[in-house]
């Protein structure tokens, strides 16, 4: 897959992991559950880790040298850690091992 194929689904993958984070992190904030959970820092972590990913895709699919495959490699990577920071989680959380 090239550059400008594979940066545009980064971004909107990302996105829209970045909007449920904000989601999630909003419903604990409302429900005033976030001081007795350890998942708003984590969401917050993995926001951090969303909106890295969409700044680099982004950038990646506005530049026109080789510069451009760098940010979308960086992007994808940023991505996989966010989406595997959510998985592992959301295993420790249904095993109650985090509350």
């Amino acid at each position: 897959m090239s550059n400008r194929e594979k940066s545009p689904h980064i971004l909107n993958a990302s996105s829209n992991l970045l909007g449920i984070c904000f989601i999630l992190l909003a419903s604990l904030k409302v429900m005033k559950i976030a001081e007795k959970t350890f998942i708003d820092e984590v969401t917050t972590l993995a926001i951090i880790l969303f909106m890295g990913s969409c700044i680099l895709s982004f950038i990646s699919i506005r530049t026109n040298n080789q510069r451009s495959q760098f940010y979308e490699n960086i992007a994808d990577i940023v991505f996989m850690i966010g989406l595997s920071l959510l998985f592992i989680t959301t295993i420790l959380y249904s095993f109650n091992v985090i509350k």
